[in-house]
This record gives structure tokens, sequence and C-alpha cells, in this order.
């Protein structure tokens, strides 16, 4: 199990001890989109989804879930994250909604499951907001775009132009 850090010398699933890491300012910027038909877009971006806002619901369920990101994934650190940002886009070329989350904190461990979280929340939650409209949206491609911070550094995926730390 060399590199795995949420299993012990058994193979058993833990919690990493972090109590030893130094705190560090800790950034992570994660996307994905939710793909659905041009008339989708177009109830979102107009305003006429029964629902109400959903770009503005969707927002708020992705900040919601950065913050309880260690209540839903078991091996997670509770944290104190000091920003969540999501931002949801509508793009008629996908068509569909582009949503980016940034997630800051300062600690020992790292906040890329608090990203991760928020953009697969804020996608669930627009998802839900429009299903009566359309059932066939697909939630896709959410990833790690990058990650600054701790003893591993800065991770930075290919063709991301990732956001200087403040």
């Amino acid at each position: 199990m060399s590199g795995l850090t949420h299993f012990d010398t058994k193979g058993d699933a833990h919690m990493v001890d972090v109590s030893d890491k130094e705190a560090t300012d800790r950034t992570a910027v994660a996307e994905g989109a939710v793909r659905m038909s041009p008339e989708t877009l177009a109830i979102i971006t107009e305003g006429r989804a029964k629902k109400g806002d959903v770009l503005a619901v969707a927002r708020l369920a992705g900040i919601m879930g950065a913050k309880r990101t260690s209540d839903l994934i078991p091996l997670c650190h509770p944290l104190a994250i000091t920003k969540v940002a999501v931002e949801l886009v509508p793009d008629s070329d996908l068509p569909g909604v582009r949503i980016t989350a940034t997630v800051r904190t300062t600690g020992q461990t790292g906040v890329e499951m608090e990203a991760l979280t928020a953009v697969s929340v804020a996608g669930l939650t627009l998802y839900d907001m429009v299903k009566a409209v359309e059932k066939t949206m697909v939630i896709e491609n959410v990833r790690l775009l990058s990650k600054d911070g701790g003893k591993s550094g800065r991770f930075t995926a290919s063709g991301f132009a990732a956001p200087d730390a403040e």
C-alpha cells in the first residue's frame, strides 16, 4: 500500500494523523460542468425555472457542500475553511453550465476534496433544480485544476493557469 496515506501497514483504512504537519496556506481549485439542452439552458439563463434562481441556489449549495465535506467523505479532516468561491457560468457552446470552485484555508491538510465537493454539490443542485424539464443532463469532467500549499507544494493540471496564492 506504498504511497496510499489512508491505509495503515495492515491495509486497513484510517484517518491520516496530521498533528506533526506544519500549518500552511492552502488553496485548491476544481471544475466541472453540467451539460444540457439549449432549451434547458435558456430556462436557467432567462430565470424561468419554477424552483427559482437556479444559479444562485447551486452556488450556495456548492459553498455549503465544501463546508460539509468531512461529513460526506469518511476520512477527510474537518477544516476551518477561510474562503469558498463557487462560480457558475452558462456556456451556450457546451451547452450547459461550467462550475469552478476555489477553496482556501490555513491548516495542516489540503482543501482539494472541499473544492471537488463544492463543484459536485453545485452540479447536483443545478440538476435537481431543472430535472423536471430535462432528466438527460450530464454532470461531467469534475476534476482538480490546482492545489497549493503543504509538503507536496503546487500542482497544476495540464492546460490550466493556476491563480497566484493570495
